[in-house]
């Protein structure tokens, strides 16, 4: 069958369609070379300190005796979820800055979009079940060992793995099934979802669609029950009659609220917020702020806000001395 083309611009689309991108070009901070070496140690800093803080809440909540409960259990599982979350990035990032190629094979490009996104989908969700927790703590104290046990715990964890993986996975077959020609330089540190889909060049109405009803499923709805379960929690320390209960049940859930306000508030603008007024280097600097600093600052955050946890870290501490005094 011959094909007609009445005018330049189909015969230039005509010439793109057959073109098949292998690979991308993550730019990165190409626009900033003089930095390189700069920004190269700032964020090994950085990678290096979130896994070494991550790291300690799980040893310190496996071995200590008095954080063996639901809420330290979810506390480790966030911190696993973390440190894999700042790796899938953070490495790649660090690598392109260094060798300054950025050069990454479609099924890497792939892989990595389909890790963050599940990783930082898991952390929503984890958010979500660490409200849950708190909320029948306080709420609901005299029934929280039946309501929330170490069994019960494992399987809110496991559904939460489960429900977000096939998601995860149909998405990121979505998004690459797209055919892409305009081009193979990705104005990103990573492959995400917003620059990815700006190359595309078939239809993506039915993937943005696809991508606004999984943030909808993902980071509003579970964002609204936190904020259900906050807003009972508060009410509920508002009515105790103890000035120290109340300070006590605000000093376990003030934490847990930065982190969500944090993340959920950077989320909610890359994901979920038209992208039409957004410049590039603008969701660059959002990438930045929920994938490099925001782990690094939520051990913290947890750490310097619980005394449970200082408690341990000072046991840990003088473990450590003792022995190695010995």
């Amino acid at each position: 069958m011959e094909i007609v083309l009445s005018t330049d611009e189909e015969q230039s689309k005509l010439e793109y369609s057959n073109i098949t991108i292998r690979e991308f070009i993550l730019l990165g901070f190409s626009d900033v070379p003089y930095l390189h070496w700069m920004l190269f140690g700032i964020f090994l800093l950085m990678y290096l300190t979130t896994l070494l803080c991550n790291s300690i809440i799980i040893l310190i909540t496996r071995i200590d005796p008095a954080l063996q409960t639901p809420m330290y259990f979810f506390l480790s599982n966030f911190s696993f979820v973390e440190i894999c979350y700042v790796t899938v990035t953070i490495p790649r990032m660090l690598m392109d800055l260094c060798t300054q190629k950025g050069t990454i094979t479609l099924f890497s490009c792939a892989l990595q979009l389909c890790l963050v996104i599940m990783f930082g989908g898991m952390e929503c969700l984890l958010l979500t079940v660490m409200a849950y927790d708190r909320y029948v703590a306080i709420c609901n104290p005299l029934n929280y060992p039946l309501i929330m046990n170490s069994k019960i715990a494992v399987q809110l964890v496991a559904a939460c793995w489960v429900s977000i993986i096939p998601v995860v996975t149909g998405q990121t077959y979505q998004i690459f099934s797209l055919p892409y020609c305009r081009s193979n330089k990705i104005n990103h540190f990573f492959c995400d979802i917003p620059p990815i889909l700006k190359l595309a060049c078939g239809d993506t109405f039915v993937n943005n669609l696809a991508i606004y009803v999984a943030a909808v499923a993902f980071i509003m709805v579970p964002f609204l029950l936190i904020i259900a379960s906050y807003s009972k929690i508060i009410c509920n320390i508002l009515n105790l009659s103890s000035a120290g209960g109340r300070s006590k049940a605000f000093s376990t859930c003030s934490s847990h609220l930065i982190v969500v306000v944090l993340f959920y508030g950077t989320a909610i603008i890359t994901y979920v917020i038209p992208k039409s007024n957004q410049s590039e280097s603008m969701g660059k600097l959002l990438s930045l702020f929920y994938t490099v600093f925001i782990p690094l600052l939520n051990p913290i955050i947890y750490t310097l806000r619980n005394k449970d946890i200082m408690v341990a870290l000072k046991k840990l501490q003088t473990k450590l001395l003792i022995y190695g005094t010995t």
